[in-house]
């Protein structure tokens, strides 16, 4: 190998050394849900029935300065609890969680007194069995040190139309690799690609009229990549119905 080539092998695995070393940020974390996490089902990201959108009871509401305003919604994190700081935790245990609704401050309470969520806190309201898998049910607030990850997704995106017949509102769930959706595009059997816009949560909107044709997908994750999912919804498909693609990051 001559002296350019491997002076660029080199400088690439430096690169892909750095992108590996995963770095642990200190942060809180509490519970809510219930043991059975039922009332985590819903939320900011507007995923609906967290086990029919892939991501079941594994969940996590963010705090503002973490859900960067509903940009973070399907984002994965490893949670575990600061053993050093507190005995509440179960030592030796981490949780991957989904980040998948909001949870709002509170400026009617401190910071440091159950405005838990207030900015510029870094925060994770978590459901209770995310929550008891990593610390006992009756510390209610512990300190935990947290790491972005890729997301592993069982089966392919899923996504679920409303809107009405010149408004389409797209929610795309079960989303691997970086988990967040940066852009999307939909396309008719009969039209080119249009690019839509993030609504709210990880909702994207089309202002065109797609009745009666099949639709396809292209989605872009925070990190760049592209997929794009071919005729996910048939001819017939209906605004509350949910397709799901044979794609995945």
């Amino acid at each position: 190998m001559d002296a350019p080539s491997l002076l660029l092998l080199t400088t690439l695995l430096a690169f892909a050394f750095k992108a590996s070393v995963a770095q642990w940020t200190p942060a809180f974390a509490t519970f809510y849900g219930g043991s059975d996490a039922s009332d985590t089902m819903g939320g900011a990201c507007g995923y609906g029935n967290l086990y029919n959108a892939g991501y079941g009871v594994n969940s996590a509401a963010l705090s503002t300065t973490l859900f960067n305003n509903g940009a973070s919604c399907g984002m994965c994190f490893t949670i575990t609890c600061d053993a050093s700081k507190t005995p509440s935790c179960k030592q030796g245990t981490s949780i991957t969680i989904t980040a998948t609704n909001f949870c709002p401050p509170n400026y009617a309470l401190a910071s440091d007194n159950d405005g838990w969520c207030n900015p510029p806190r870094q925060h994770f309201d978590m459901s209770q069995p995310a929550w008891e898998t990593i610390a006992v049910y009756q510390a209610g607030i512990v300190p935990v040190n947290y790491m972005r990850v890729p997301c592993q997704r069982s089966g392919g995106m899923r996504f679920t139309i409303n809107g009405n017949d010149y408004f389409e509102l797209v929610t795309v769930a079960n989303v691997g690799g970086s988990g967040v959706v940066s852009q999307m595009w939909i396309k008719g059997s009969k039209t080119d690609w249009m690019v839509m816009s993030r609504n709210w949560g990880a909702s994207w909107q089309s202002n065109a009229y797609l009745n009666g044709q099949s639709l396809s997908f292209k989605v872009q994750t925070d990190d760049g990549r592209v997929v794009m999912a071919d005729n996910v919804a048939p001819s017939n498909w209906w605004f509350g119905g949910t397709y799901t693609s044979w794609q995945q990051f």
